[in-house]
Parts: C-alpha cells; sequence; structure tokens
C-alpha cells in the first residue's frame, strides 16, 4: 500500500466514524435530556466519553478512560476549524439559538453578542464565510477548535491531517475558544493561528475527556475517538472581516463553519470533571 493510499484510508475512517457505530450493538436507556441535549432514546454504550458537553457542570459517569494528551506546546498544531454557535455550554455562552437543521441554526451563544455597540453591529452587504448553510455577520459567536496530535505532521485539511499511515491512534488534544464576531475591532483571526496566541483573558480552560464532535454524531452514533479538551469558559471578541479573510485562503482549506453536535446531557456519555 503506498503512502498516499494508507494515509488517505486512515483520514476516511477517521471523517467516516459513524461507521463504527455499527461495530458495538450495545444501548442503553437514555431519559429525556433537559437543557436541549441529545435526543431521547436508547444512548450508544461501549464508547469513550462524548462531546460536546456544559463545562459547568462536573457531573459524569462514563466509565472509560484513557491518559490525557500532553500540552498543546508539546504536541503538533494539526487543523484548525470553527462552528457557529457554540457546541459547548457554559455560563459565558448559554443562550440557546434554537434546535436548527442538521446541526446549523443550532448551538449556543455568547451573552455579550447582545451587549455590542452600533460600531461593533455595523454591516453592510453579504455575511462572510457563506456556505450551502449561510454566512457570518456581527454579533455571530463561532467556537473555533485548535486541534492537537502526537503524530509528527504538517497542518492541512480536515482531521485527516492529525495523523499518517504510521501514526493512526496519536493522542488529540482540541483547545477551544469560543468568539462573538464583531464589526469594530476585536482580536484578529489571522493572529491567532496557534493555541499560545489564544487570548489570556478568557478564564483558566476546563479540561475533560472526550469524542470529536460534529452534528453527524448523536446520542444514538457516538464518535469513537478519544480527545483531550480544553474549553475556555469566556468569550471573546473576534473581528469578522479577519475572520472573512481567512476563509478566503488558509492552509487548512476552511471556507466556511461547520454545524453542531447537540449538547451530551447523558451522564452515561460524560466523563467525570476533575
Amino acid at each position: 500500500m503506498t503512502k498516499r493510499i494508507a494515509i488517505a484510508l486512515a483520514a476516511s475512517m477517521l471523517l467516516a466514524a459513524p461507521a463504527f457505530a455499527g461495530d458495538h450493538g450495545q444501548n442503553s436507556h437514555d431519559p429525556i435530556n433537559a437543557e436541549h441535549g441529545g435526543d431521547a432514546g436508547p444512548a450508544c454504550t461501549g464508547f469513550g466519553p462524548q462531546t460536546p458537553r456544559d463545562i459547568d457542570s462536573k457531573a459524569g459517569a462514563n466509565s472509560v478512560t484513557f491518559k490525557v494528551a500532553p500540552p498543546a506546546s508539546e504536541m503538533h498544531l494539526c487543523n484548525i476549524h470553527f462552528h457557529e454557535g457554540a457546541e459547548h455550554k457554559s455560563k459565558d455562552f448559554g443562550m440557546f439559538i434554537g434546535e436548527g437543521h442538521e446541526g446549523f441554526g443550532s448551538g449556543y451563544q455568547c451573552s455579550l453578542s447582545k451587549k455590542l455597540s452600533k460600531a461593533e453591529r455595523a454591516w453592510s452587504g453579504d455575511g462572510v464565510c457563506k456556505g450551502a448553510h449561510g454566512d457570518l455577520k456581527p454579533g455571530d459567536t463561532i467556537e473555533v477548535h485548535y486541534v492537537h496530535t502526537s503524530c509528527n505532521v504538517q497542518p492541512g485539511p480536515t482531521l485527516g491531517a492529525c495523523l499518517t499511515d504510521t501514526c493512526k491512534e496519536p493522542d488529540l488534544r482540541v483547545e477551544t475558544q469560543v468568539f462573538t464576531l464583531v464589526a469594530e475591532g476585536g482580536l484578529d483571526f489571522n493572529a491567532i493561528q496557534s493555541a499560545a496566541a489564544l487570548p489570556t483573558d478568557t478564564g483558566a480552560p476546563v479540561e475533560f475527556l472526550g469524542s470529536t464532535t460534529g452534528p453527524k454524531y448523536s446520542d444514538q452514533t457516538c464518535s469513537p475517538f478519544k480527545v483531550t479538551w480544553s474549553v475556555r469558559p469566556s468569550c471573546a471578541k473576534l473581528n469578522i472581516a479577519s475572520v472573512g479573510k481567512w476563509c478566503e485562503g488558509n492552509v487548512f482549506k476552511e471556507d466556511h463553519a461547520h454545524g453542531v453536535r447537540k449538547l451530551v446531557t447523558n451522564p452515561d456519555l460524560l466523563s467525570r470533571i476533575k
């Protein structure tokens, strides 16, 4: 098998994770979840803890454990992408956007988005980072994921960039920051292309064991991947024009926002935050 074919196969396995759900035919009763969480019904079992979650709650009863990934400074940045609407929830980003459709028009919004000045909201013309499900405008909330791997790789498109044909089961860490987009002021996204460059005034990151996210996963279709998460609990303001510029061209080939997975609230699907 050539190196190119091997990497492509590994990447397809990573990105087509729902197929792994068929390997676990067990289910457990999942009561109706409150707080806009996962759908009611039989929950998948045999998987590790799932993500996203309410980071203000430490509760979790998932018995699958794995070692915490090294600090981001000791790993390799492999991908940066973002979701429209925060996937996680905290006191600072706990305003539910709506049920949405297929992960779009859902998630949570920063409370500071309701306190923006007229200049921060001022905008003319179309939004930025336009995709099949819409675009971004001032006041919108995005959750940015800085994905790190223990594999010796260069940053690239999709989570397939996080592994190689000789490193197929790496340690994974996602450094996470939630932002409110503003038309005036705010941070320059193009200057925040590493975890080390993230703002230092958004609270101590909440670290926990979880999985990959995205709307293709649910309480019934769990992600099999083991990820160490580090989520900052407060929002920061991000300049929307700089985000638009980034979407026009970046090494990750990202040009629009991803959808969100419903909040996981079933304790059996969550790790306990220490």
